[in-house]
């Protein structure tokens, strides 16, 4: 079933990433604040693919006779 606390952790980690990036930013390494966000994003982006994967298992479940 879906829970509540993946949805905060996933914004969580959106703020973590601002952060870091307008830290290195600040501190002139604008390529390692680029390449902290697109590795952010990548982690992010398979939580999510994982969540869809457990929803599309949770119907074909239900779709099987």
């Amino acid at each position: 079933m879906f829970d509540v606390s993946l949805l905060f952790k996933i914004g969580a980690m959106g703020v973590l990433l601002m952060v870091i990036e307008k830290v290195l930013e600040g501190n002139g390494k604008k390529e390692f604040a680029v390449l902290a966000n697109l590795a952010g994003m990548v982690i992010i982006l398979i939580t999510i693919i994982g969540m869809i994967s457990n929803l599309f298992d949770t119907v074909k479940t239900m779709f099987t006779f």
